[in-house]
């Protein structure tokens, strides 16, 4: 264990904490779309999430600031929480069980643990600095996370969420010539693209636009099974807004072809 292993620790309560609130509600709103996507009953499970998370750390780490994406950020400090309390909202909706609680700590700018729960696929991935990166079902139950050895983008799988935003960022055609580039593309979308990244299942993975709370927990434990992280302008991932995350071989690639 690192340094960490206390927050790692924290860390895995609460998201033990945000899979009981997630998978409950999961099935109260699960597949009761009949035209239009309600996303009412989510952002009453969002907050509960996150009011959860914050109850947990008020007591355990006051001295630590949060940032969430529902109730923005409270607190400061050199240690910061940042929490996405329901990561793939549009799929927990719909019934589809790719979401996850995304919880990471971030120490003078750097995120230092990050733990990502996905309840409905039964899938957790974590990582602390220096401590490697793991998947499980928990911190005991646990198996080393390292990225594919893949070093020809002719033969990378590549994942990604949605087109839609490519379009929007005017870097489709871009996007396009990856996809062309490479072996196989892949719509796994949100968190899971990432987490597939990090225990060698498909070996680049992007999204033009992402917030902090987004990447934060992602860009650890890509990092920590080897692999590398950056925006796709190749600067830091939470200061540009973007992710591409690779098994490393295939970085500086897969940038060329994004910008």
């Amino acid at each position: 264990m690192t340094g960490y292993s206390d927050d790692l620790r924290l860390a895995h309560v609460m998201a033990d904490a945000a899979d009981d609130i997630t998978m409950r509600r999961f099935k109260a709103v699960d597949l009761k779309v009949d035209t239009k996507p309600d996303l009412t009953p989510v952002s009453d499970a969002d907050r509960a999430v996150e009011e959860a998370i914050r109850g947990t750390l008020r007591r355990a780490r006051p001295r630590d600031a949060v940032v969430g994406e529902e109730f923005g950020k409270t607190g400061y400090g050199m240690r910061s929480w940042v929490i996405d309390p329901i990561d793939g909202t549009k799929n927990y909706v719909r019934g589809v069980p790719i979401w996850a609680t995304l919880i990471s700590l971030m120490e003078e700018g750097k995120v230092v643990v990050g733990v990502v729960s996905a309840p409905a696929l039964q899938r957790r991935w974590w990582a602390a600095k220096d401590g490697g990166s793991w998947t499980g079902r928990s911190l005991t139950k646990a198996t080393r996370c390292q990225v594919s050895s893949v070093g020809r983008l002719e033969d990378a799988s590549f994942a990604f969420s949605d087109l839609e935003e490519w379009e929007k960022a005017g870097k489709l055609d871009n996007f396009l010539d990856l996809t062309r580039a490479v072996w196989r593309t892949r719509g796994y979308g949100d968190f899971w693209s990432h987490m597939m990244v990090a225990d060698g299942s498909v070996d680049v993975s992007a999204e033009p636009e992402l917030s902090p709370w987004d990447m934060a927990a992602l860009t650890i434990i890509v990092e920590e099974a080897g692999g590398s992280c950056t925006a796709a302008n190749g600067t830091a991932p939470l200061d540009a807004g973007s992710l591409v995350c690779s098994n490393g071989l295939l970085h500086g690639e897969v940038l060329k072809k994004l910008s």
